[in-house]
């Protein structure tokens, strides 16, 4: 319904609600991970980098599990690899993708794909989780090595053998209780 940035500064408001807000409800600002799966692990980095860019209270880390990393190529070798994979392949990709973004050159923007940022350094701590059977392995693997170039500590897993949205299927697949 509302397009990109919408849905990334509704997820950069509600951080720093929560930074802010944090002992009123008993929380611990110095202690607020952002943590996403997909399509929120791409909100996840990007409100990770707004909070640094903009000088604004920070996560203390971020998790991303499959994270969308960039929307502007399909020909990274897991989106060749993986282009009919299920549950999530080329084709849907290509519809979230035209349904997110206003425009396509918003695709060229670091708030909507966060492997493109310049800059990736000072930001929070990253576990950057991927899945091998997925077409978004390798810009999550791609995001990882950037974020450790950039000085950021990383822990990177690639889980072998399992699909995108393995993650919340802990009751079934062992690699899920794994990751978690």
């Amino acid at each position: 319904e509302h397009r990109f940035p919408a849905a990334v500064e509704d997820a950069y408001v509600a951080l720093q609600w929560v930074m802010d807000n944090a002992g009123d409800v008993n929380g611990d600002p110095e202690r607020v991970a952002v943590v996403g799966e997909s399509a929120g692990g791409n909100l996840a980095a990007v409100v990770s980098q707004i909070a640094r860019d903009r000088g604004d209270p920070m996560p203390v880390h971020q998790v991303l599990v499959y994270p969308v990393a960039q929307m502007i190529s399909d020909s990274t070798p897991s989106y060749e690899t993986y282009a009919n994979a299920v549950p999530l392949n080329r084709e849907a990709m290509h519809w979230f993708i035209q349904r997110y973004l206003q425009e396509p050159e918003d695709a060229n923007d670091p708030y909507a794909s966060p492997l493109l940022a310049d800059d990736l350094s000072g930001l929070p701590g990253a576990t950057v989780i991927t899945a091998e059977i997925d077409p978004l392995r390798s810009e999550g693997e791609a995001y990882a090595v950037r974020l450790q170039e950039a000085g950021v500590d990383v822990t990177y897993q690639n889980f072998p053998g399992v699909t995108h949205e393995f993650f919340g299927m802990g009751a079934v697949l062992p690699e899920a209780r794994d990751a978690v």
